[in-house]
């Protein structure tokens, strides 16, 4: 292994993954999402990169684990009993798997995430 194998985000050429929730999850709005997925481990659990929101609010179910760091946007993630959370630039978190609730963008959000989907 050497340093060609060190992803840099700020030099990643990623190609962009467009999408939106599927039609029955989405609350409001027209939450077109894009990611950008800079590196999957070799053994499939692990995945890196830089997620983009647009304005909208939609249903969650966290499989994985993911550490988040909003880097612009403001969001807000409630839980199914309704407790919120407002996420902004420069908030850093961690959603366990078995996460349920919402995400709701309120400002055009972007974050950095590393995901975890751990084996059954």
């Amino acid at each position: 292994m050497s340093i060609e194998n060190v992803v840099d985000f700020s030099e990643a050429t990623t190609p962009a993954e467009r999408f939106k929730p599927a039609e029955e999850k989405i609350l409001k709005g027209d939450p077109e999402q894009t990611i950008y997925n800079h590196y999957n481990s070799p053994c499939g659990q692990m995945n890196a990169g830089v997620w983009e929101g647009e304005v909208g609010h939609w249903k969650v179910n966290y499989t994985e684990h993911e550490y988040c760091e909003i880097v612009q946007g403001v969001s807000v993630l409630r839980d199914e009993e309704g407790n919120a959370k407002t996420l902004r630039a420069g908030d850093r978190f961690v959603i366990p798997a078995g996460f349920k609730g919402t995400w709701e963008v309120l400002e055009p959000c972007r974050k950095i995430y590393v995901v975890f989907e751990q084996k059954a």
